[in-house]
């Protein structure tokens, strides 16, 4: 083995949390809080909001590095939608997205791994183990390289 050293992360990582239910977002938000995650958190309402978000003006995007939180049943534009969208996009292709959704359907996991997704997370387990997701998220956006969107 090398010697060399894991840098951790210097700066929070941007999150850009797609997610149509206001009740779910505040919880979200609140949980980075409570928890000591200091993570800024840009929010869209759906797949289609968040495309502009992506593909808009460098001022509206989050600041990179950052990871999508992305809810999978959404009104005009699904989770599913958005990935295949984002998996096509040269610029936009190598987005790490964690799916975090109340859809136990195995179709729709396996669909999200298809699309390369970092992880699927069930609402109703992050709940419970908000801490522990908190923790596992901050670990690791501090051990990987994350791409630049470019």
């Amino acid at each position: 083995m090398g010697s060399g050293s894991c840098a951790l992360a210097e700066s929070p990582i941007n999150i850009l949390l797609v997610e149509d239910d206001d009740g779910d977002a505040k919880a979200i938000r609140r949980a980075f809080v409570r928890y000591g995650a200091a993570n800024p958190v840009v929010r869209a309402r759906d797949g289609v909001e968040a495309l502009d978000i992506l593909r808009g003006p460098a001022a509206n995007q989050p600041e990179a590095p950052f990871i999508l939180l992305l809810d999978i049943n959404m009104p005009r534009m699904s989770g599913h939608e958005l990935l295949a969208e984002l998996r096509k996009d040269p610029r936009l292709r190598q987005l790490v997205v964690f799916v975090l959704t109340t859809s136990e359907d195995a179709g729709d996991v396996a669909r999200a791994y298809g699309q390369n997704v970092a992880g699927y997370i069930l609402k109703k387990n992050a709940g419970s183990q908000c801490e522990n997701l908190i923790r596992a998220m901050r670990e690791y956006w501090q051990v990987v390289a994350l791409p630049a969107v470019q």
